[in-house]
């Protein structure tokens, strides 16, 4: 249990489980952290992402035409969400709260009603095909891909956030949008962009993450809870944070289930309760 391939092939499990929980958690600390939205129809926002995804892909065979239809499609209805439900509701935490469930709810019913309850995962002939082989490790190439998506976007997003106007409009907009709003820029409508880009990166997790774990009713509500496990311990609007909480989630789930599967729950909520404890803003989140 201890030996080199077996704690190479845990560790990729891990980086690979957290590149998809990264996916999902990037866009909600953005929607959270940033915009203070309680968004708890994100799940069912990587719901629709896979399962639309298994679809395309089956189709047509193509992964990049299943990633852009799923992105379209919960784009579209994620700013439907916000413009017709959320807007009239912003900063009232209990509406929020129970008006994003009731969203998760309906699109759960609507998925199994149209996709059945058998689990559906994308089909093979339009992931990546074959190993990679490192002495006696073989491990799938599109596990790899997966990490390597997570990645390219996670640095896009740091970079977004911090060198770009239109990061920096959205962090003024969170500290004073008065001030933001004073100055001619329609916070709204930037605030309302942000929701749909996060709900966009759910969408890509769900797609791609349909390879690796399949889709199924209550994956919105598995992969919810992983995704605010490691928000909380990131820390809000952090995206390093998010990258950070995503990986160590990752790893732990993954040598917990192999080692101690009894007590894989535990492992999990138990560093979400120590930083709960030591630092409740998370391990990047700001302290004032």
């Amino acid at each position: 249990m201890f030996t080199p391939v077996f704690l190479a092939e845990q560790t990729l499990n891990g980086l690979s489980f957290g590149a998809l929980l990264f996916l999902l958690a990037s866009g909600l600390t953005l929607v959270f952290g940033l915009m203070r939205i309680v968004n708890l129809a994100h799940g069912a926002f990587y719901m629709i992402g896979g399962y639309l995804g298994v679809v395309v892909a089956g189709l047509t065979g193509n992964l990049l035409l299943a990633v852009l239809t799923g992105v379209v499609v919960v784009a579209v209805t994620a700013f439907i969400v916000e413009v017709v439900l959320l807007r009239f509701v912003r900063g009232q935490e209990l509406p929020e709260v129970l008006l994003t469930v009731g969203v998760s709810f309906v699109i759960a019913d609507l998925c199994l009603a149209i996709f059945g309850g058998d689990p559906h995962s994308l089909p093979s002939s339009a992931g990546i095909q074959g190993s990679m082989t490192v002495g006696d490790l073989t491990y799938p190439w599109y596990r790899i891909f997966v990490i390597g998506i997570a990645i390219a976007i996670g640095i896009a997003l740091i970079v977004i956030q911090n060198r770009t106007r239109i990061g920096a409009v959205v962090r003024a907009g969170v500290d004073d949008r008065e001030i933001i709003s004073a100055m001619g820029v329609n916070i709204g409508w930037v605030f309302t962009g942000m929701f749909v880009v996060g709900a966009a990166l759910a969408a890509i997790g769900g797609t791609i993450g349909a390879g690796v774990r399949s889709i199924a009713p209550g994956i919105q509500d598995e992969v919810l809870l992983y995704a605010l496990v490691v928000v909380i311990i990131g820390g809000l609007g952090s995206v390093t944070g998010a990258a950070v909480g995503s990986v160590l989630i990752g790893l732990i789930d993954a040598f917990a289930k192999a080692w101690i599967p009894e007590l894989s729950y535990f492992t999990i909520f138990a560093p979400m309760a120590l930083v709960l404890v030591l630092r409740p803003t998370g391990l990047f989140g700001r302290t004032t």
